[in-house]
């Protein structure tokens, strides 16, 4: 239908995905435990490479819970967060007690910025008080700069939790996203690149660290023929039916980043006609995006006036989805009072970038109703 909606980011199944559920149905294995978890722990391991121990768990935010857990965050230490994020990256620091510290964006990859970290780092150290962990996050499938952040971090010895939530299946410098922390996190959301529904997991350096986020995300059971806890544990674990989606998720991954990869070149084919709007791209062969979503910034002064929300709010009248880059943490409501480190690039970021429809199951005619749209709207060179 010519207005039906089209979605920022849609779930897209990729068939085998009800084999692994009815096998789950068949066997009983309807609980947060059963082949389904386990296979798909091995299949992100397969993935991920890189000797990684992963843990399932029933979302993204969940495995940041956890993994500051792991890292020992406890009351009123200070976290170091990209302040350019969506809230899931920073409300666990919350959940702990800790304080957050936000930092700015650097503009190539729109993540934290090397400089305003270690100025951060700095600041917290004067006050007798070093960091107790960098929560590093790769927007919109771009990894962030892991080298630059990583040496920072050695420096001042800071383990990192990387937050690649959005980007599995993207690389810097060959390597995979998920593997560049001392833990990294990923998410298998609705909107995701795959999904499990909802679900995250958690991924870590051995295989004791891996049986320590499962103790803790099945409440912390100790081993006793009786409920006995002597730790505060959660309700964090993956059912085995979401797992099985999971499963049939993974193999049509590397398909659907090629498909996003795709929609990345339709973008740019069209919008490098047009003045006073940029495509976010990767900004050398360091980087290479999965392209979760694809993100322009408009800068009214080239488009006779024309910003994001007028091209918003374009896109909703014909049923076309789009939104907003995050709104950066330290200009959230909840986080008013926290310190943040930078200047001014995550809020630009925020005031003139726009989120365009990016699912791996855009149609050609979603694409030409998107093409009309911002030919509409925009001045041609």
């Amino acid at each position: 239908m010519e207005n039906s909606k089209i979605w920022l980011s849609s779930p897209h199944m990729g068939g085998n995905e009800l084999k692994y559920i009815h096998q789950a149905f068949d066997s009983n294995w309807v609980a947060p435990l059963g082949p389904n978890v386990d296979g798909f722990e091995k299949d992100l391991e397969h993935f991920l490479g890189k000797d990684t121990h992963v843990a399932a768990v029933s979302s993204g935010t969940a495995a940041l819970h956890l993994a500051l857990i792991i890292l020992g965050i406890q009351k009123n230490d200070y976290v170091i967060c990209q302040s350019l994020t969506f809230s899931a990256s920073a409300n666990p620091i919350i959940y702990q007690n800790a304080i957050p510290v936000f930092v700015d964006s650097e503009p190539d990859t729109w993540n934290i910025c090397p400089n305003a970290l270690e100025d951060a780092i700095k600041s917290c150290i004067a006050k007798g008080k070093k960091p107790k962990a960098i929560i590093a996050v790769s927007i919109y499938g771009m990894p962030y700069k892991a080298d630059e952040v990583r040496t920072i971090a050695q420096k001042y010895d800071i383990p990192i939790v990387e937050d690649a939530a959005e980007a599995l299946g993207s690389t810097y410098k060959g390597e995979k996203c998920g593997t560049f922390g001392d833990v990294s996190v990923l998410s298998f959301n609705g909107n995701k690149i795959i999904t499990t529904s909802g679900g995250g997991a958690i991924v870590l350096k051995n295989n004791e660290l891996k049986k320590k986020a499962i103790f803790l995300s099945t409440q912390a059971k100790d081993n006793a023929p009786h409920y006995q806890h002597s730790e505060i544990g959660y309700n964090y674990r993956l059912s085995n039916i979401s797992a099985g989606i999971g499963r049939g998720q993974m193999e049509v991954l590397e398909q659907r980043v090629l498909q996003r990869i795709e929609n990345h070149h339709f973008y740019k084919e069209i919008l490098t006609k047009f003045v006073g709007v940029k495509l976010f791209s990767e900004p050398n062969d360091d980087f290479k995006s999965n392209h979760w979503l694809n993100a322009i910034l408009i800068n009214p002064k080239d488009t006779d006036g024309i910003d994001r929300e007028n091209l918003r709010l374009a896109f909703d009248e014909v049923n076309i989805e789009s939104r907003p880059l995050w709104k950066p943490m330290h200009m959230q409501p909840i986080f008013e009072k926290a310190e943040f480190f930078g200047s001014n690039i995550a809020e630009n970021l925020f005031n003139n970038g726009l989120c365009l429809p990016s699912g791996s199951n855009l149609s050609e005619q979603d694409k030409k109703r998107i093409q009309v749209i911002l030919e509409k709207m925009f001045i041609s060179k």
